[in-house]
């Protein structure tokens, strides 16, 4: 079963996906995309790390998602993967993001036996951005949203901590 936890910045989606992961069986993997590139997301990365606790294992990836959600499917009947913006962010910035999202989407559409639940931002929701390459970036996650949503089997939004359900399979 696939799961998609879309929410803006700050919403809540992250420790709404983790209380998914955690009725699921256990163990659960962990998967971190985000890279700190100043003090401030450093932090809060650090304190990310110390609300999941020591019992939940961790993997940090950038462009290598798809290997790692391949190897982690074999091994772990949960997988969290938090999220797929920062990770889209580092296809765009290696200039690999088509042939990326072409790898992950196959994963995604052989996705078996284990429970998948995928945290990503919904950026559409705020006005249009001035830059061009913003506006690029928005229309990549606003896509890669829509095809992963299509093979999900639960999509949720989630706003001010409280959880939509968007679609039920």
């Amino acid at each position: 079963m696939i799961t998609l936890v879309l929410g803006g910045n700050k919403s809540g989606k992250s420790d709404f996906a983790l209380g998914l992961a955690a009725n699921e069986p256990q163990p659960t993997l962990f998967v971190a995309t985000g890279k700190a590139r100043d003090l401030e997301f450093r932090e809060q990365i650090r304190l990310h790390r110390q609300s999941r606790g020591p019992a939940l294992e961790v993997a940090e990836v950038d462009t290598g998602l798809p290997r790692r959600l391949g190897q982690a499917k074999l091994i772990f009947p949960t997988v969290v993967v938090d999220s797929l913006d920062y990770w889209l962010f580092a296809c765009r910035e290696a200039g690999r993001e088509r042939e990326k999202i072409q790898e992950f989407m196959e994963v995604l559409k052989n996705w078996n036996n284990s429970k998948l639940v995928l945290v990503s931002c919904e950026a559409g929701l705020g006005p249009l951005p001035a830059g061009s390459e913003v506006r690029a970036f928005i229309r990549s996650l606003g896509a890669l949203n829509q095809s992963v949503a299509s093979v999900a089997d639960r999509v949720f939004l989630v706003a001010a901590g409280l959880p939509l359900t968007l679609k039920q399979g």
